[in-house]
């Protein structure tokens, strides 16, 4: 069964050494700078939960979430304030097409549901246009592209209630 451990000094390891393919490397930053923007998001002021993503004891991928904007993020889109966001979202080369992309999904969602950080109204997402894969899933869960545009990449937002 799929779930989410909070990236911790026992897993952590374990995360870093994930990869997702060749191909996709100009679509997600790699593990290790994520949990460095992490580390900088909260000595910034702000809210993130850096996740790893685990089929039983075995490491799959990374989610990243955030919430509003902190101290440091100059540019943020209009979105960003008061909402949260799915930062990151990668499953390793070695474990794609099994369908964890789309449960992370459903699991980070929940999460989202349950607003650690306090009620909004949106969940939003970036991507680039390329990543027609990516694209496809966020629509399966009903993110519908804003218009805006966050460095090259498009702005999809879910109404969470």
């Amino acid at each position: 069964m799929l779930r989410l451990e909070r990236v911790n000094s026992k897993n952590v390891d374990a995360i870093l050494k994930l990869r997702v393919a060749e191909n996709q490397k100009t679509f997600v930053a790699s593990n290790d700078k994520s949990i460095i923007e992490a580390y900088v998001t909260l000595v910034a002021n702000g809210h993130v939960f850096p996740f790893g993503i685990f089929e039983g004891d075995t490491p799959v991928g990374f989610l990243m979430i955030g919430y509003g904007v902190d101290d440091a993020w100059e540019n943020a889109p209009a979105i960003a304030a008061g909402n949260y966001n799915l930062w990151r979202l990668m499953i390793d080369r070695n474990q794609q097409r099994k369908g964890y992309g789309r449960e992370a999904l459903r699991l980070a969602l929940d999460f989202v549901r349950s607003f650690p950080c306090g009620r909004a109204e949106y969940c939003w997402l970036s991507y680039e246009p390329e990543n027609e894969t990516a694209r496809r899933l966020y629509h399966s869960f009903g993110f519908a592209e804003t218009g805006e545009m966050d460095a090259g990449e498009i702005i999809a937002a879910l109404k969470l209630s």
